[in-house]
This record gives C-alpha cells, structure tokens and sequence, in this order.
C-alpha cells in the first residue's frame, strides 16, 4: 500500500469514527451518577444533604442547575419533609480545549496529523465545556416562610420541571 492510499485510509477511518461518536452523543439524562455523570445525593446530617449533578459537554448549564434542583426535591419528599434550604450552592465548568492541526509537509503531500519540520500547517481550537453543580440543602417540614428566598416547595419544583426532565431511555 502507498503512503497516499495508507494516509487516505486514514482519514476515512477518522471520518467513520467522528461520525459514530457524533450519532450516539447526547445530553446527559436525568440518572443516577453513571459513568461520572448524573446526580447523587449524600446526607451530612439528618436533615442535611449534598446534592449534585454532573452533565457531560452536550449538558446546557441551565439543565445540570435543574437536575440539582429536581433531585433536592426528590430527596425532601423521599424522606418525608415538605421544603429544602439552599444553604451553599456552585456550578463549576470544566473546559476542554480540541486542536485540529491542518497543514502540507515539505514533501508536498497534503497532512492532517504529524506535521513536521518545513511544513506549513494551521491550527484550529475549539473549546467544549461540561456543568457539575452542587447544593448544601436543610430540609424542613410544613410550609416554607414567605420571606425565606433560599427555600424551594418540594412538590412545586417537581410540579413544574417535571415537564423539562430527559430521563434514560429503558435499556
């Protein structure tokens, strides 16, 4: 096999990989903490829990916030009480920079990887962020004060981002 025939294979097979990867990529769904990704829960008190949410790089940050705040509901209404307290809460963003580096080698053949000495060659970057949000919650029972901005109803906050929750697709 030629160098050109070798290099051309080469690039098919990136292109068929690109492509499988880019059909099967989704927003993270609202899970369990799989693979690094979904929400988890762990108590810090009786009242008190950690709650996160972790989506991958397809995950608007506004639906891994939501998913945080959904899931503090679930665990208010599992464990009997009525409204949460957000005592502290964070979204962190992780960016990841790819670089596609393009060029021509000094032997005149057209190159997309390995660019070399006596080559000329350009660089694209673009970068790809992914959401974690965390949230120290109290819970409480009976109805929250009309004053207390920190405090969300459990069944409202189920009632009302129910309709915008992706769950897993049943395997």
């Amino acid at each position: 096999m030629s160098a050109k025939s070798a290099h051309r294979l080469l690039q098919l097979l990136v292109l068929a990989v690109t492509l499988g990867l880019a059909a099967c990529g989704t927003a993270t769904p609202y899970q369990p903490l799989t693979d690094g990704y979904g929400y988890a829960e762990q108590p810090l008190e009786a009242d008190r829990y950690r709650v996160v949410f972790t989506g991958n790089s397809l995950t608007p940050r506004e639906t891994v916030e939501n998913y945080l705040l959904y899931r503090a509901a679930e665990v208010t209404l599992a464990r009997g009480y009525d409204y949460f307290v957000v005592v502290e809460k964070d979204t962190e963003r992780e960016t990841t920079y790819f670089s596609t580096v393009t060029g021509v080698a000094s032997d005149g053949f057209r190159r997309d990887y390995d660019v070399g000495v006596g080559a000329y060659a350009t660089s694209t970057s673009r970068p790809s962020s992914q959401y974690s949000a965390y949230a120290n919650v109290i819970l409480r029972k009976g109805r929250k004060g009309p004053g207390d901005t920190g405090a969300y109803d459990a069944r409202e906050v189920l009632n009302r981002l129910a309709p915008t929750i992706l769950r897993k697709p049943a395997s």
